[in-house]
């Protein structure tokens, strides 16, 4: 095989993927979920090399609580250069673990002699005691996939909600009733084997602005409802509505207490509060000491392990700690916070028809202040007073309190990502162009061009920076104000010299007007999006530069106006051009008015950008007059 005749583009393709689970009981009689995983991969070319660096995470709840990953077995087949046929298979010794967080692990191996051409198969078994997370099967992959099918076993013990997920139609879907299959302690039991498959499994090509790939990927997922007591043979509910939640976070000792701990605060908050009298300066105050005092450990936890008594001590923390303190500090001032549960956009989307606490992955606060609402995270230093990371904004969060019932909020943001650029520039008689850039930044990204900023040990060192990578001009001197005000607007101020133009001939000089932020690559290529265009936000984009020309020098070739909407008020895009006698303005702005685009508004977002690519393209000629 040297191509996929399905998907010709491809550059691997997957020809045989197979999974087993079942519920067994162990020679300890330990009851367990049994996950099987085995797959046979053909590597056309080296783009697809990757395919061959595998990864396998595993949770880890505690020393006698966890999942293993065992009978890892890898072989690559290959033909070499003398037409034999050579089986590679993996050394144990190049099998390594990372850890990943408090609870999290990583099994790392890659597949040995890979090669173009090869086929690589890998086969895994993970044993685990979360029986309530019956292990998932995704259809589809980044790779196209020939035949894929899940075997599944469930003994009557336990019943699940089976639900399929995304667009794609299952080739397979058979069940049947296995008799006396589970035995535990002389307690017998039926279970009930279905086998899913799918066949000619397109591959789903991730683009940007998307949330988690695991929101539209086609899959079948499990919902433990309901079990038999192996006790008594009573029934249990398993599924739990959100008063029943409520109530178990709210008398737990990692989530409920840790919202009760405002005394640990009472004396620190009286010192940063005084001596201010409105409500919204008290709150800024403890968020700024917040996300000074105890800094963000990296690990996305929606609960407290240690407590925040730890994170105080330690001054870091989790995502949870890091804002239960927020939270705590807020308390101790006397506001009336909420906590809010959520899932981030790596995570994927939270399950609305079946309450599972663990479909959330971290944790921000609510408060209201007045008539307004802020939700605030801790975590980030650089993020002003109401404003979340891109992280958080997914969907719907649900929001906790001690004295109400929980409720669902949308993570939608009000702050738009807003960049304002004003350039004055005076074309000077020996062909150069120099004068002034200002860019205002406000929302995110006034955030994003700080975390930028930040990143280098200094102003002078990041202006380096700038002048290395440019192309376009070089920065003479600059001056940014507002670096640390987050709730200002930055601004950055460039005193330039612009290299963008062709001087070989001073009679007759080209300049594209479009120097900062020129779009030249259409970040949506996909035929057909199934799944939406998540920008997280809102943007605008506003341009204008204001042209100085000599007397010698006219415009002989100016910018055309253009006007391009999208439907629906989605957004537009507007240049303008007006000359003077001496100089002239050229603008443009771009709006982008929605944060999420639904998958069949793509084909006119797509031909946006088009049109906008083009447009810039467009260049200026300058000519001396005769």
């Amino acid at each position: 095989m040297k191509e996929y005749n399905n998907d010709t583009s491809a550059h691997a393709v997957v020809l045989n993927e197979h999974g087993r689970a079942e519920i067994v009981v162990t020679n300890n009689d330990e009851i367990r979920l049994v996950y099987e995983y085995h797959v046979k991969i053909k590597i056309f070319d080296k783009s697809a090399f990757d395919e061959g660096n595998i990864e396998l995470p595993y949770y880890k709840e505690n020393d006698e609580y966890y999942q293993q990953i065992e009978d890892i077995k890898a072989v690559t087949t290959y033909t070499d250069d003398n037409g034999g046929i050579v089986k590679a298979e993996l050394d144990p010794h190049a099998i390594y673990t990372t850890k990943d967080g408090k609870h999290q692990s990583t099994i790392k191996f890659a597949m040995p002699g890979i090669r173009p051409g090869c086929i690589i198969e890998y086969k895994y078994r993970l044993v685990s005691p979360f029986i309530s997370t019956f292990h998932e099967w995704e259809f589809q992959s980044n790779l196209p996939k020939i035949n894929s099918e899940y075997d599944v076993h469930i003994p009557a013990i336990w019943t699940y909600n089976a639900a399929i997920r995304g667009s794609l139609k299952m080739t397979k879907n058979n069940s049947e009733v296995e008799k006396g299959c589970f035995t535990f302690n002389g307690f017998t039991a039926d279970c009930s084997h279905f086998v899913y498959g799918m066949t000619d499994v397109p591959a789903f090509i991730e683009e940007d602005n998307m949330t988690s790939r695991h929101n539209f990927l086609s899959a079948i997922t499990f919902q433990l409802t309901g079990e038999t007591s192996l006790s008594n043979g009573g029934n249990i509910k398993i599924a739990k509505e959100w008063k029943d939640i409520d109530y178990d976070l709210k008398h737990s000792e990692y989530f409920g207490n840790q919202l009760k701990k405002e005394g640990l605060f009472k004396d620190t908050i009286a010192h940063i509060i005084a001596g201010k009298t409105d409500e919204l300066d008290k709150a800024k105050a403890i968020y700024a000491y917040i996300k000074t005092a105890i800094k963000w450990d990296k690990d996305y936890e929606v609960y407290s392990d240690d407590g925040i008594r730890q994170a105080l001590n330690k001054h870091s923390g989790s995502a949870a700690e890091v804002n239960f303190c927020l939270f705590a500090a807020l308390k101790a001032a006397g506001f009336d916070p909420e906590a809010v549960m959520v899932s981030t956009r790596e995570h994927g989307f939270v399950n609305k028809l079946y309450p599972v606490e663990f479909d959330f992955n971290y944790l921000v606060v609510k408060l209201d202040i007045g008539d307004k609402s802020y939700l605030l995270d801790a975590t980030e230093p650089l993020l002003p007073f109401g404003m979340l990371p891109k992280r958080c904004l997914n969907d719907q969060g649900r929001v906790m309190s001690l004295d109400k019932p929980s409720y669902w909020i949308d993570m939608n943001t009000p702050q738009k990502k807003n960049d304002i650029y004003q350039l004055d520039l005076t074309l000077q008689t020996d062909g150069k162009i120099k004068g002034t850039i200002t860019h205002f930044c406000l929302g995110y990204a006034a955030y994003e061009e700080r975390a930028e900023i930040k990143k280098f040990n200094s102003v002078d060192e990041y202006i380096e920076s700038l002048n290395e990578r440019s192309n376009k001009f070089k920065i003479i001197h600059a001056d940014i104000s507002n670096l640390d005000s987050l709730d200002e607007s930055l601004t950055e101020k460039f005193e330039v010299e612009i290299k963008e133009y062709n001087n070989a001939d001073l009679s007759r000089l080209t300049l594209n007007p479009v120097i900062q932020d020129r779009i030249t690559i259409n970040p949506f290529k996909l035929a057909e999006r199934t799944y939406p265009v998540d920008m997280g936000m809102s943007s605008i984009t506003r341009y204008t530069m204001v042209m100085h020309l000599p007397d010698d020098y006219i415009v002989d070739t100016n910018p055309q106006k253009v006007s391009y909407s999208l439907p629906n008020n989605g957004g537009s895009f507007l240049t303008d051009y007006i000359p003077d006698e001496h100089s002239f303005t050229f603008s443009y702005a771009m709006q982008l008015n929605k944060s999420i685009y639904a998958p069949e508004e793509y084909p006119y977002l797509k031909e946006f950008y088009n049109k906008i690519i083009l447009s810039e393209k467009g260049e200026m000629i300058f000519k001396k007059k005769i």
